[in-house]
């Protein structure tokens, strides 16, 4: 409808019906047999605001959702919102989005993103909680699972593709809202721990933190969710700098602001006000327009509004944004926003949308070693020894409506590629240690049996593992973490592989045959302890429901892989924050004159990264060479060109990542070693050479000065281009 109908429909609200726009209640409120005796007694609200809330929490399904709406509308004329979880796939279930990290190809992504959106819709879901655009420098904290990475230009580039996927064709009635998450720097949390606090000056924040928030929010994200931690002490659903003086004044979000789940009641928890009362007003004055599964807003706002400490027209703001967003779908004139049945069928798991998780699946794993074992043959004799083996658990923690019946597994698809009577398989060991503490925490008593073997089980897959050895050419080893020690609430402060998987590979490696090790993970893992063992890894990550597939495929050749990572992995836990933008120092040991233990690094293990940020290898073999630039000096007015020449010098042609980094040698403000500011992914045919052509221009020079400005200092600036943030050339130009 047009705004001035919008606004009648507005202006007729009662006060009660307005403040139900601004509050989100989980499925189970809906459900007639529980709600009077559960959710709402512990939750501490009566029925009446059931009857006028605006939203609903991860009620997926078009027969439920439609239910649920039909039910409402009896009681309020205002359509309900359907939010749900949304992160990485709805029923096809794409690589968790730091496996999506890995391709460099946010056009791939986009197309995955919109895949997602059809699903998501045609099943009732008409916003997602993501993208989850949180840069992340610590492998220990579970939700590096749902980031794209360390790296602020690759985690904006994300961001942005995944709100337009998301929002494709969205005027046209197309796709679902995209909901950026978590507002702000939540992925610097103290110690990788969840839930924890984060305390970093303004100029971090805006130099690596802020961008890609940013990004989303200029592709038109509908949606932006606070994030639970405090931000200097200040908790960023009250923190009203954070909210309304950056993202509404200074950047124009116009758009809904909706807390994280209780994250409005957890203010009290923060030490940070001392009653849900004042907590309320904290955040709504913060410019918070829905509160998540709490107490607060549906007790609090009209007592606030009684004693003039919020003001009604903030109200009618906060209302008119959600009704906006409904307008904008068009619930007023389809409740259901087609979702049906008849869409799901048409839209969920299809042969295509298949394809591309494959294809997504291949350019998000990560060969991470490869002493020529790789491609095997189909005519080898394949063992396949690891808890993954024949598993189906290949999504993760937070593919909350894929189901692990669709996935296809490694073994599945290994039978597929290799020739009758080649391929054998066991589990080895258990998936997890006997004393992981998890049970009750994403896992029931029996699950948590299922994923551990009696000592008799694992005598008996002992004797398998000696007879598929010494039987086998070659042992393929799919190990990792279980789903439930990554994603939220899953920080770790050992992410190591569990002890008897590395018991398990040192055994293997004992038999002499050439092990090729695929790790399945929601983060970095520290493979110091098994990488000398194997001859190859493939660094997987949960690859989704086509992930056996995509693994088999490289494995045997099918394809060449391709995907290089957007986060290093640690060669010790003790390294952790670890990133390859760090800033110079005064004692580097590249550039320190002082004696080798008077320098910045740790006496006990190796400097820098196992793996670096941009690192992956792939079949064929690419030369960089002859890096060159237009000219020596640079002026603001002007642009560079940087030039290499690339060679592929193989018969295997294959998809080249050419990484651009710069450093500003001498400033104000201390810059980083190297920021990565461009890449190409190039295709080369066996044997091809290609001269790649990078344009440098004045806005990659700049950084925010002493003042939190953005600026720019004459000097040197290095350039760096390479396949990764490590083995780089070098040259220098002079900006003037």
């Amino acid at each position: 409808m047009e705004d001035k109908k919008l606004h009648a429909v507005l202006d007729h609200l009662t006060l009660q019906e307005k403040i139900g726009q601004l509050i989100q209640l989980p499925g189970n409120f809906f459900d007639v047999h529980t709600a009077t005796t559960g959710p709402e007694k512990k939750l501490g609200i009566d029925a009446a605001v059931v009857d006028m809330c605006g939203s609903v929490l991860n009620v997926a399904g078009a027969e439920k959702t439609r239910r649920v709406q039909d039910q409402h509308l009896k009681k309020n004329k205002i359509p309900l919102l359907f939010m749900s979880d949304i992160v990485y796939g709805f029923k096809t279930i794409y690589p968790i989005p730091l496996g999506l990290g890995a391709t460099w190809d946010p056009e791939l992504i986009e197309k995955d993103y919109q895949n997602t959106a059809d699903e998501a819709k045609a099943s009732g879901n008409q916003v997602a909680f993501a993208p989850m655009v949180d840069l992340v420098r610590d492998a220990r904290w579970g939700r590096v699972l749902e980031s794209t990475g360390e790296d602020p230009l690759l985690n904006s580039q994300y961001a942005s593709a995944m709100v337009r996927g998301f929002q494709h064709n969205f005027d046209a009635k197309h796709g679902i809202a995209a909901c950026v998450k978590h507002f702000a720097a939540y992925g610097a949390v103290e110690s990788g721990k969840e839930y924890n606090s984060v305390d970093m000056s303004e100029r971090e924040l805006r130099q690596n933190y802020l961008p890609s928030y940013k990004a989303a929010v200029d592709a038109g994200t509908k949606l932006v969710m606070t994030a639970f931690n405090t931000m200097n002490g200040v908790p960023i659903t009250g923190n009203k700098w954070l909210l309304k003086d950056i993202l509404r004044d200074e950047w124009g979000f116009d758009g809904i602001i909706i807390s994280d789940y209780a994250a409005v009641a957890e203010l009290v928890n923060h030490g940070f006000v001392p009653t849900n009362h004042e907590a309320t007003e904290q955040a709504f004055n913060a410019t918070v327009d829905i509160d998540m599964k709490s107490p607060c807003y549906a007790n609090e706002l009209q007592p606030l509004l009684k004693e003039g400490r919020i003001d009604v027209q903030k109200i009618d703001e906060a209302c008119w944004r959600v009704l906006k967003l409904k307008n904008e779908m068009g619930l007023f004139e389809d409740p259901y926003r087609g979702a049906s049945v008849e869409a799901e069928k048409e839209q969920l798991i299809t042969p295509k949308k298949r394809a591309l998780a494959r294809k997504t699946a291949n350019e998000a794993s990560v060969l991470l070693k490869n002493d020529g074992i790789l491609p095997l043959s189909s005519d080898q004799k394949v063992a396949l020894i690891g808890p993954y083996s024949n598993s189906q658990e290949l999504i993760g923690l937070w593919a909350v409506h894929g189901d692990t019946k669709d996935v296809i597994s490694i073994e599945t698809a290994f039978n597929e590629k290799v020739d009758a009577g080649h391929l054998r398989s066991t589990l080895g060991t258990s998936l997890m240690a006997a004393d992981d503490n998890y049970q009750g925490m994403g896992m029931s008593e029996s699950q948590f049996k299922q994923a551990i073997l009696s000592s008799d089980e694992q005598k008996k897959e002992d004797q398998k593992v000696a007879e598929l050895s010494a039987w086998a050419d070659v042992v393929v080893m799919p190990v990792g973490e279980h789903t439930v020690q990554s994603g939220e609430a899953g920080s770790r402060a050992n992410i190591n592989l569990p002890a008897q998987q590395v018991a398990l590979i040192h055994r293997v490696a004992k038999s002499g045959k050439p092990i090729v090790l695929v790790t399945i993970s929601g983060r970095p893992l520290v493979l110091s302890d098994v990488e000398t063992d194997a001859s190859a890894i493939l660094q997987a990550w949960f690859p989704g429901t086509e992930g056996g597939h995509a693994i088999a495929d490289i494995i045997f050749g099918k394809t060449n892989p391709s995907g290089r990572l957007s986060m290093g992995f640690p060669r010790s836990v003790g390294q952790l924050p670890q990133y390859y933008s760090h800033l110079s120092t005064g004692r580097s040991p590249l550039t320190s004159g002082h004696s080798s233990r008077y320098m910045s690094k740790y006496t006990d293990v190796k400097d820098g990264p196992l793996y670096p940020f941009g690192f992956g290898l792939s079949y064929h073999q690419a030369e960089y060479r002859n890096l060159t630039l237009s000219q020596d000096k640079m002026m603001a007015d002007q642009t560079l060109q940087v030039s290499v020449e690339l060679e592929n010098s193989s018969a295997i042609a294959g998809t080249e990542t050419v990484q651009l980094y710069l450093q500003d040698v001498f400033a104000s403000v201390v810059q980083p070693v190297k920021v990565l500011k461009d890449y190409q992914r190039v295709t080369l045919k066996a044997y091809e050479t290609k001269t790649i052509v990078f344009t440098i221009t004045a806005e990659m020079l700049q950084f925010y000065g002493q003042q939190n400005q953005l600026t720019i200092e004459p000097g040197q600036f290095n350039v760096f281009v390479g396949n990764n943030s490590r083995d780089c050339m070098k040259t220098s130009f002079e900006f003037i």
